[in-house]
């Protein structure tokens, strides 16, 4: 069930199983699961000596089943030898396998990977993938070593071609300093073609190794050619006479001696360049006879083809690796749990799915997920990208240019934002406007002005905040007492009638993050109007929804009287606190009670979160089953479930797991938060399912990037570009503590380390810049010395609020490389 993304950030992506053979090649513009390519498979020939050569496919052996209508599929020659097993270990972006065969004079190992450089997007969206082969010589003579890369020429429409029908694709050997390879290409395709474009196979030169090449294996009948192939391949360990009438399936090989107890790297590149995206080809809904316009690739405004591209990567190579390995380094070494590590860093394989992408434009746009052969839920959706906190802090640019979308580029003029939004962009609209979808709308664009500090950002984008926020004033609050009311559409796929938790809380959400923007642009009176709101609503949530346990709804009847289905009623539901959890991460503070939340946490544990699923009932989508554990959306154990309760309330979702967890964590709960990840991952063991694809609606769903939140949460660590604040307060324990951080304009890693003598805290900057001029730590005492390098700062000791505010003489900012340390001593 593995399968490891492998491609640009946008960019499309093929995948690395288990095996260590490549699956799921999504390239070509659409969602395409289970798509292979033909005779895409690397293979090995190792002479050990004077020893008779050992060949096999650099893939371990095929597992069960063993079905198909004519058995195995040919295409992939799975009856020719592969290795005894390999051990597959990832961590996004790299994946790494070990191969064992006891047969095999060497030892094998993959590493692959796709350059991944937070706030780097043009460097993370290269379609490209890097598989490096590391072989060692155990035995105690040199072994002669030939890796071949053999794929199908995939720029192919339509059925194969009647072998009487010349086949018009080309395979062109290229050679230069940093690359040797083949292009693929089908010149007679039409420039508008949905597939047209190219692909590369190419391998990286280096000392003592030799390159050779067949443009095609021999053009024969039946099966003969990967047959002439594998023999020519097993008798010389290289790719000597070229066939004279090749057919398309190409073939590279780098071949090299390597003497006894030395490693030496093979290191191929796959490339792919197909710039015809059109929003009929990918299922996004588009204005009415413009399904066929072309929105393109931003990497293709960059290269020509898929050439340009590989022969980029490589010559870049050892920056773009390096920069890779500083992230995921950093991401490693902190001391955070496992589970929180391992579902973060999983999930952003997401970005790299087809259920994201940059268009020419260089505007970043994203489905819902990816359905098995077309887009899911098309439009940005407000109501689920809400959910994710990744763009805000790995990728700004994206986050900022999602904002574009909502609040410029759809927003009515009214001011409402829909849940989705069509390409290419036009007057047309799309009609629903979730009361959800549209306050987290808000309270993203706060947070991407507090991470960034960018005054002139929010200046620009402030007016239509505050259309948006007003919005809910004639749709939702009407007598403006603060409480959300009517029909409320929301992320069930229902409206909810009268006030409820989830989208009242996130109306809360939105009305202080808007206060807070008001006040920045001197907008005082709406500021105040805001806050009165912000309070009388907060109130009556508190006194008029919960129950003692937990928040509910207060159903009210629809337009004409009627008691309206669909409703939650008076069921526990796993994410009435979503408008918390997205303003603790955005760093608005509690907007109910804070014993009343976490009452209700306390309550989301005994009721929603089944230790085994064996006896629950459930009709709808099944996400967890059997022996599992899982936290349901919805349970009325407390309650009498309605006649029609609201859509998937008995289901499962792991983006729901992961950011309940992250509220918990901002109020105390860290052991249950804890439990409710190692759930949800635990589901994701690469038995049961993918672990690098969890699905919704739609494989690579966008709510499960919520666990990146707990990242954010457990660290402490929040930045407030406006005025150079950091918070680096952990919630875990940290008498000995490092982490990653990242902020809208810089990223690194900080640590805090109790001594003898009191608290030492150190960030570092990787790359960009952090402006700096206060610090709330956790530490006791008096004093306090502050250097950047050698340079010592001025500074003084503050508390407030029960946290020691450390205060520097002189705001500074730090640069890529920097590191500051801040000692406060007794």
């Amino acid at each position: 069930m593995i399968a490891f993304p492998l491609g640009g950030v946008g960019a499309g992506s093929l995948s690395l199983g288990g095996r260590g053979d490549l699956r799921e090649w999504q390239i070509f513009n659409r969602a395409q699961q289970g798509n292979s390519l033909n005779y895409a498979f690397p293979s090995i020939c190792v002479q050990a000596g004077n020893a008779k050569p050992v060949t096999c496919v650099l893939e371990s052996r095929i597992l069960p089943p063993y079905e198909g209508e004519n058995g195995l599929d040919v295409y992939n020659c799975p009856g020719l030898p592969r290795l005894a097993s390999a051990e597959f270990t990832g961590a996004y972006p790299l994946a790494r396998l070990r191969f064992k065969d006891d047969d095999l004079p060497v030892h094998v190992e993959l590493e692959a990977f796709s350059p991944f450089i937070p706030h780097d997007p043009d460097a993370s969206g290269l379609p490209v993938a890097v598989l490096r082969y590391r072989v060692n010589n155990p035995g105690k003579t040199s072994a002669k070593v030939g890796i071949a890369f053999s794929i199908d020429n995939p720029v192919r429409t339509g059925p194969i071609l009647p072998k009487s029908t010349p086949d018009p694709r080309v395979n062109e050997y290229r050679s230069t300093k940093a690359l040797d390879g083949l292009l693929m290409t089908n010149p007679p395709l039409a420039q508008d073609d949905p597939v047209k474009g190219s692909f590369v196979v190419g391998v990286l030169p280096s000392a003592g190794a030799k390159t050779t090449h067949w443009r095609g294996w021999k053009k024969d009948n039946w099966h003969n050619p990967p047959m002439l192939f594998w023999d020519a391949f097993s008798r010389d360990g290289e790719l000597l006479h070229e066939p004279e009438v090749p057919n398309t399936v190409g073939a590279l090989c780098q071949n090299a001696t390597i003497a006894p107890g030395a490693t030496v790297e093979f290191t191929f590149l796959l490339a792919w360049h197909f710039p015809n995206r059109t929003p009929d080809r990918m299922g996004w809904n588009a204005p009415a006879g413009k399904g066929n316009t072309l929105v393109g690739n931003y990497y293709a405004t960059r290269f020509d083809d898929a050439w340009a591209v590989a022969e980029y990567a490589a010559t870049n190579l050892a920056s773009l690796e390096a920069r890779t390995r500083e992230f995921t380094d950093a991401f490693a070494a902190s001391t955070l749990p496992g589970v929180v590590k391992d579902a973060a860093s999983a999930n952003l394989s997401t970005l790299a799915s087809t259920t994201c992408f940059r268009a020419a434009s260089g505007e970043f746009y994203g489905f819902e997920g990816a359905y098995d052969h077309t887009g899911s839920c098309y439009g940005n959706s407000t109501h689920v990208w809400n959910y994710e906190t990744v763009t805000a802090h790995l990728f700004p640019t994206y986050s900022r240019s999602m904002r574009k979308t909502s609040f410029f580029d759809n927003m009515t003029e009214a001011g409402g934002i829909p849940l989705r939004m069509m390409l290419p962009l036009s007057k047309e609209r799309t009609k629903l406007i979730p009361a959800d979808g549209q306050m987290g709308q808000i309270i993203h664009a706060y947070m991407d002005w507090k991470l960034s500090g960018d005054a002139e950002w929010l200046k620009t984008t402030w007016p239509r905040v505050k259309q948006a926020l007003e919005y809910s004033w004639v749709h939702w609050d009407a007598d403006r007492d603060g409480v959300m009311e009517g029909e409320q559409p929301n992320t069930y796929d229902v409206a909810f009638f009268g006030p409820n938790p989830l989208c009242g809380i996130y109306y809360l959400g939105g009305l202080r993050a808007a206060e807070e923007m008001a006040r920045a642009v001197d907008d005082d009176a709406s500021a105040a109007l805001y806050r009165g709101l912000f309070d009388k609503g907060s109130k009556w949530i508190d006194a008029n929804l919960f129950n003692g346990e937990y928040y509910i709804q207060d159903v009210r009847a629809a337009a004409g009287g009627a008691y309206p289905e669909y409703q939650v009623g008076k069921g526990c539901l796993i994410d009435q606190l979503t408008g918390q959890y997205l303003a603790y991460v955005a760093g608005l503070g509690p907007l109910v009670s804070m014993q009343n939340a976490r009452t209700s946490l306390e309550s989301v544990y005994k009721y929603n979160y089944k230790r085994t699923l064996v006896d629950h009932v459930s009709v709808q989508r099944t996400y967890a089953l059997n022996d599992e554990a899982a936290v349901l959306i919805c349970d009325y154990g407390k309650a009498e479930r309605p006649e029609i309760p609201f859509p998937y309330y008995a289901e499962a979702w792991t983006g729901l797991e992961y950011s309940t967890a992250a509220v918990m964590f901002y109020n105390g709960m860290i052991a249950q938060g804890l439990e409710f990840m190692q759930v949800a991952r635990s589901r994701f063991d690469g038995v049961r399912r993918n672990p690098w694809d969890e699905c919704e609606a739609g494989h690579h769903y966008v709510r499960a990037m919520s666990s990146w939140s707990s990242v954010v949460a457990l660290s402490g660590f929040h930045y407030e570009g406006d005025r150079g604040h950091v918070e680096a307060i952990p919630r875990v324990a940290h008498d000995d503590f490092q982490c990653f951080w990242a902020t809208g304009t810089g990223w690194g890693t900080f640590s805090l380390k109790k001594t003898p003598a009191g608290t030492r805290f150190a960030l570092k900057v990787i790359a960009g810049n952090l402006s700096c001029s206060s610090f709330a730590l956790d530490a006791a005492g008096a004093k306090v010395t502050a250097k950047v390098g050698t340079k010592s700062l001025a500074a003084r000791v503050e508390k407030k609020d029960a946290k020691t505010i450390v205060r520097l003489a002189e705001a500074i900012q730090l640069h890529e490389g920097e590191l500051l340390e801040i000692e406060v001593v007794a």
